[in-house]
């Protein structure tokens, strides 16, 4: 039965027909999660799985089915879970238990999801590996040599690596600078970053506000699409939150491209691109184009400034949202308090891990006196530019195709000396993220060492039925 326990469709098929119940899938579940070695998870309470099962099982004895009734969904450990404990990663909330829950998974929630535990990330998002977090890295799945464990990408990587490797039908993300779309690419599954705005930011921890943005992983198009219109929607309780109707985009699903006009950026073919990637971009260009898409060469002219500007923003962003963690109100408190400043002082340094302390103190640098017009004003200025470069765009093409990622699945630790060379993972989604746009990432073809490779398709502002037609259309071929 293992085959029907790959999507949701096939899942809520066998449930409405009696064939299986929510205890068993919960059952089958949890002895996977318990076997497995990935690390996708920090926090996972058997006990409480079973509970929430039965009580499914309850309601489906009483008539009432929801839409993704007992689906096993993973939660990344960045969304705020009632009772249940919500460490971002970090050593300061090891022991945070909110008292409430996220709209987000509240959407979730509601319509019967059953949640099998909190994913791994790096430590408060800031990360590309999964290996910044206080509980430990995630493994790849996909990684094919025992001695040499390749990252789950991130900072979603402990979602991505547990769809990976079927511990859950679909775990929820968020991608700030490509923190879906990267780890999906490396894990081999499916990875939608929706536009900014399109779901509530309201109970996830920040990084940064002005781009961080809940997602989805899931096995297929199909099941991604389903989750996406559970969780979005409009929220008072968060002010970015976009007050638009949700479509229907499982229902309006199709595989139909004829006559779509696909941009591919002239700024994204670089010398160092690997030659595999640059083949596998190609060969994603020519099938579509065989299933009756228009391929045409656009310009994105500020895209070399999108890292530079990211790295700039975000920091500052974070500085400010994690100024709150200081060992009064909540969260881990270091022993030494010989002062109120000695204590704020040595709990920031004792709870944060040296990634987040990077990020910090970059952030305050750009955001202190002197400074402010320098950096983090331009940096504004030039994600305008951005931002009217994909409105360019946009005006001759129905969606974007790029390579998710610059590199595929690499070993843990082999760039962790080298912050640059970890920030470059983020070269393709950056952009897109800093314009606010929809991406996605789809499975898309190997690289010359057989690990997985995505392809990334960036639609117009809360057009994400675009990208997920054009993306189902691709998934023929996996």
């Amino acid at each position: 039965m293992e085959n029907e326990f790959s999507s949701i469709d096939k899942l809520l098929k066998l449930l409405k027909e009696n064939k299986i119940s929510v205890t068993e899938i919960s059952k089958h579940f949890i002895d996977k999660i318990k076997k497995s070695e990935i690390k996708a998870f920090i926090h996972f309470n058997e006990d409480n799985i079973l509970d929430n099962a039965k009580k499914l099982d309850d309601l489906k004895s009483k008539g009432t089915f929801k839409r993704i009734h007992g689906i096993p969904i993973g939660v990344k450990d960045l969304f705020c879970t009632k009772n249940i404990r919500t460490t971002a990663g970090s050593k300061i909330l090891k022991n945070f238990i909110p008292t409430y829950e996220s709209t987000v998974t509240s959407n979730l929630l509601n319509e019967g999801a059953l949640f099998v535990g909190k994913t791994n990330l790096d430590e408060f998002a800031m990360g590309s590996s999964t290996t910044t977090s206080y509980f430990g890295s995630t493994i790849n799945p996909c990684s094919k040599d025992k001695n040499k464990k390749l990252v789950a990408g991130g900072s979603s990587g402990g979602s991505a690596a547990a769809v990976s490797a079927n511990l859950c039908l679909g775990a929820t993300g968020t991608d700030t600078g490509g923190s879906i779309r990267q780890p999906a690419s490396f894990c081999g599954v499916i990875g939608i970053k929706p536009t900014y705005g399109l779901c509530s930011r309201w109970g996830i921890i920040a990084f940064a506000s002005s781009l961080d943005q809940a997602g989805v992983f899931s096995n297929n198009v199909k099941d991604a699409s389903i989750l996406l219109e559970i969780m979005a929607g409009y929220d008072n309780k968060d002010s970015t939150s976009a007050n638009i109707k949700i479509p229907e985009y499982s229902k309006n699903l199709s595989s139909n491209i004829k006559g779509k006009k696909i941009g591919i950026p002239k700024e994204y073919d670089t010398e160092n691109i690997p030659e595999d990637i640059k083949i596998n971009w190609m060969n994603s260009k020519d099938y579509l184009q065989k299933n009756g898409a228009e391929i045409i060469s656009i310009s994105l002219p500020h895209t070399k400034f999108a890292l530079p500007t990211y790295y700039i923003l975000a920091p500052a962003e974070a500085s400010s949202n994690l100024a709150r963690y200081d060992g009064v109100k909540y969260g881990f408190r270091s022993k030494i308090n010989d002062s109120l400043d000695a204590m704020y002082e040595v709990t920031r340094n004792e709870g944060f891990g040296a990634e987040v302390k990077r990020r910090i103190l970059i952030g305050t640098y750009v955001l202190s006196a002197g400074y402010y017009e320098a950096y983090y004003l331009k940096a504004q200025k030039i994600r305008s530019l951005i931002s009217n470069d994909f409105k360019e765009a946009f005006n001759k093409c129905d969606a974007i195709l790029t390579p998710t990622s610059p590199s595929e699945a690499f070993p843990i630790g082999e760039k962790e000396d080298d912050p640059i060379k970890m920030y470059l993972n983020d070269i393709f989604t950056v952009p897109a993220s800093l314009a606010g746009l929809p991406g996605i990432s789809i499975p898309f073809g190997n690289s010359n060492n057989g690990l997985p490779l995505g392809i990334q398709i960036i639609g117009r502002h809360f057009d994400e039925q675009t990208i997920l037609n054009i993306s189902n259309n691709l998934e023929e071929t996996i």
